[in-house]
């Protein structure tokens, strides 16, 4: 939008017929439950903890709380009518020890939701 004297122009475009918004995230940035559900520290669990390596300590412990949250999240969304959302799976939850070939079924659920 700019302006020319009291005159507004608006520069925008209509987006075309049937167009989806969507979103898309990572885990370790919206979804916080660190501990949760057998949930293995990631690289960014430890970096974070390391005093001084992040902005005023900040960590990914809780970050937005999707995982609690998540029903309200994605109701939210809908509500804004964002129709296409992705989101990773919680790598460290799914194998907490990445020696282990074991995967941790209760902490994937959240993605396959």
């Amino acid at each position: 939008m700019s302006t020319s004297g009291s005159r507004i122009t608006d520069h925008t475009r209509p987006f075309p017929p049937g167009f989806l918004w969507g979103t898309a995230t990572a885990s370790y940035q919206i979804e916080g439950a660190a501990t949760v559900d057998g949930r293995g520290p990631s690289i960014w669990d430890t970096f974070s903890h390391r005093p001084g390596a992040v902005w005023n300590g900040d960590t990914g412990d809780v970050a937005c709380d999707h995982y609690h949250r998540m029903t309200q999240d994605l109701d939210l969304l809908g509500e804004l009518g964002w129709a296409r959302i992705a989101s990773r799976s919680r790598g460290p939850a799914s194998n907490p020890r990445a020696e282990d070939r074991q995967i941790n079924l209760a902490s994937i659920s959240i993605v396959d939701s």
